[in-house]
This record gives structure tokens, sequence and C-alpha cells, in this order.
């Protein structure tokens, strides 16, 4: 048991250096933190987006966004709850790209969030998803015939911003729907 507990304690002690190096560091300290935190995965979550809210520069919100991004699906939840949960524009910005950046694990995750009551955060889930690109066009694509008003609203909008392979598919949806 001790030995288990100083593994968690080494690793927090570990955590709290790659933060501070975001915090401080020259750019290659930075980056060394980033894939330090990226190797640490889910536990370093918390950690990084507690700097991601907190972070004063877009400099300190990119590394911290970065890592978060090469954690990948264990970010995921934690990252739409606090997006959820924190309006500042800032901090859903870098969620929404490290959202993004994460792929297609954050696809479904994204398509839920379309229907929320809260449009500025529909928004930052709808430009994620623009951000995963090709991958993200067969859901989007999907729910335009969801019987969700706004889903399907919202649907068309990003398959629109994503221009070429999004309006493909909504060009392509409509001529289905008229041949039907």
């Amino acid at each position: 048991m001790a030995q288990g507990g100083g593994i968690i304690m080494d690793e927090q002690v570990v955590i709290s250096g790659a933060i501070d190096a975001l915090r401080t560091g020259d750019t290659e300290r930075r980056r060394e933190a980033v894939r330090t935190l990226a190797a640490i995965g889910g536990p370093a979550v918390p950690d990084l987006i507690s700097l991601l809210r907190s972070a004063d520069t877009n400099d300190l919100r990119w590394y911290a966004a970065m890592a978060l991004a090469r954690i990948g699906g264990p970010a995921i939840g934690p990252l739409l709850e606090s997006m959820k949960q924190n309006t500042d524009t800032g901090f859903r910005k870098y969620a929404a790209a490290a959202l993004g950046e994460i792929g297609v694990p954050a696809i479904d995750p994204l398509l839920e969030v379309l229907v929320s009551e809260d449009r500025e955060l529909r928004g930052f889930a709808s430009l994620a998803l623009c951000r995963i690109g090709k991958p993200a066009v067969g859901p989007l694509t999907s729910a335009l015939g969801h019987g969700n008003d706004v889903l399907r609203q919202c649907a068309a909008l990003t398959l629109w911003k994503m221009g070429e392979p999004g309006v493909d598919a909504l060009v392509r949806n409509v001529q289905e729907e008229e041949i039907s």
C-alpha cells in the first residue's frame, strides 16, 4: 500500500512540476512538459483543466490544450463537463480546440452537446467538429435525419462551416431527400 501511495505521490509531484514548466519554462521546457503530461494521461487531466481555466495568457492556454489533446480520450468527458460549467469564452475556445485535436473519439460526445440549451456551448462544439473535419461528416450527416430540430440545424450549420466536405454531404442529403 505504501508503495502504491508513493507512486501516486510521485506522479502528482511530476504533474505539478510539469504544470510549473508550462507556466514558467522556455519553449523547449514547455514542449517537454506537454510530452510528460501526455504520458501520464488521465491523472493529469484535472490539473490541466484547472490550468486552462486560470491561465492568464493564450500561450499558456495553448500548451494546456495541447497536453489535453495528446492525452486524448480520458480528457473528453472532463473537458465537456468543464465547458458546461465555465462560460469563460477564452476557456471554452481552447477546450474546444483540444477536443477538435483529439479527433474521432470526441465526435459522439460533441454531437450530444449540439442539443444543449447553451447556444455558445453549441457553437464551440460545432467549431471542434469542424476542426475534426472529414471524420465528422458521416455522423453529422446522420444527425440531419434526427428528430431533434436543434440537432438537425446545428448539424447542417456545422457541415456548412466545414466547407467542401461538409457542403458536399449537405448537397447529397438534399438530393436524396428530393428523390425519396
